[in-house]
């Protein structure tokens, strides 16, 4: 399955382990971020991922 993953910096800590799980699980996983646990604008993070599963390049 193809999935599509994001956070805001307070959840990039557990967006990493989400994502370890999933790739070891076989999934093909689309990671829009944030890559760090520096400060970011929110409303930026979940607009970029749901994007993707809107459009169906992803199923979730």
């Amino acid at each position: 399955m193809k999935i599509a993953i994001g956070s805001d910096h307070a959840g990039y800590l557990y967006k990493q382990a989400i994502l370890q799980h999933l790739l070891a699980a076989g999934h093909e996983v689309e990671d829009f971020g944030t890559h760090s646990e520096a400060p970011v604008d929110y409303p930026a993070s979940p607009a970029s991922t749901t994007t993707p599963t809107s459009s169906l390049s992803a199923n979730a």
